[in-house]
């Protein structure tokens, strides 16, 4: 969030076009191998060393994605980092380069720039990750945050959303809902805030699910477990939009159907207090909210004994011959169809944000 104490005090018109590039991206070093030129030319040079190259872009949009009232910009330098990589693993793929376009109106000084890269900086370092171009433009529409995403892989290592076969198992990394129930809580201590501006919240019962909004983490580490394993799932995708809308994307791409069980989904229990706290059930935000970044993904059955008991895994639910997606509660009481409501881009409306 942007303050008024001073603190952010420098036009970008004090550093050009070219100046405000060569200052934000002084620090970053060149780290991955398949990196011949970075920033610095018209355009950067990689050598794929007989891989096979993965791309994937992202946009963030203020007050459609995130909202500053809430959002350290550090944080937000280091999300659209995980936001553009999580697509590059959900391939099985390595994340080794981003590029980075920013849309910014004269509202922002340098020193928010620098917030802003400093978290992509320290995301590039923890994930080993090349800053190799990028843009800066100026904005009438709010601050806009473009990720390019480049991964490499031996052809035999990619996993496609198509691939999964009736009775395979379908899978699921970590636990989720807690991206979603953290943003009710910045939701929540957003509007009462804007009612009192003395208001200093303890939410320090919330840290988890906070974290998982503002700071998560890509899962740069399923690839190896699962190679460990000696597995290769048949299918795969992040958990970006909501659980819901991700089994309906490989659903659709591999012809095949889904069934859920609401009592096999992870969940954290802060996930399960919050959302008792605003009444609401853990499993329409799981379904619904994304953010997670957590990876989906199915396996033949003959798979079973080598995941089920890996604490890093959890079977959710299995593939159908039949091309019906339905949501089985606890006890089997009820059968439910899925639907996904989490990303309505045509309605310019990310349903996380109320």
């Amino acid at each position: 969030m942007i303050d008024d104490k001073n603190i952010f005090k420098t036009p970008i018109s004090e550093y050009g076009e070219f100046g405000i590039i060569k200052h934000l991206t002084k620090n970053f070093e060149i780290r991955s191998p398949f990196t011949v030129k970075g920033i610095g030319d018209d355009a950067s040079v990689s050598d794929p060393k007989n891989k096979k190259v993965l791309l994937s872009s992202d946009i963030l949009i203020e007050n459609v994605h995130f909202n500053l009232a809430y959002t350290p910009l550090k944080h937000l330098g280091y999300k659209v980092v995980i936001a553009g990589i999580s697509d590059i693993i959900a391939m099985n793929a390595s994340p080794q380069q981003i590029l980075i376009s920013i849309g910014v109106s004269n509202r922002f000084p340098v020193e928010a720039l620098d917030e802003i890269y400093k978290g992509i900086h320290i995301a590039c370092k923890h994930y080993n990750i090349d800053l190799i171009g990028g843009d800066t433009v100026s904005s009438n529409s709010g601050l806009v945050l473009n990720v390019t995403a480049v991964g490499f892989a031996d052809e035999n290592e990619i996993v496609y959303r198509k691939g999964a076969q009736p009775n395979d198992l379908l899978i699921v990394s970590g636990d989720l809902g807690g991206a979603y129930f953290g943003l009710q809580v910045l939701e929540r201590e957003n509007v009462a805030y804007k009612s009192n501006p003395n208001l200093q919240p303890d939410l320090s019962e919330y840290s988890y699910i906070l974290e998982r909004q503002l700071k998560p983490e890509a899962r740069t580490d399923i690839k190896n477990l699962l190679k460990d394993m000696d597995i290769h799932p048949t299918s795969m995708i992040d958990i970006s939009d909501g659980l819901a809308s991700e089994i309906l994307h490989l659903s659709d791409q591999s012809n095949v159907g889904f069934s859920l069980y609401e009592e096999k989904i992870p969940i954290d229990n802060q996930v399960i207090t919050t959302a008792e706290e605003f009444g609401i059930n853990p499993i329409t935000g799981i379904l619904n909210g994304g953010e997670d970044y957590e990876l989906l993904f199915t396996l033949p059955i003959t798979e079973t004994d080598k995941i089920k008991h890996n604490p890093n895994f959890s079977i959710i639910g299995h593939a159908t011959q039949e091309i019906k997606n339905v949501l089985i509660t606890k006890g089997n009481t009820q059968i439910i169809p899925l639907t996904a409501q989490g990303w309505e881009a045509y309605l310019n409306k990310k349903h996380t944000i109320k």
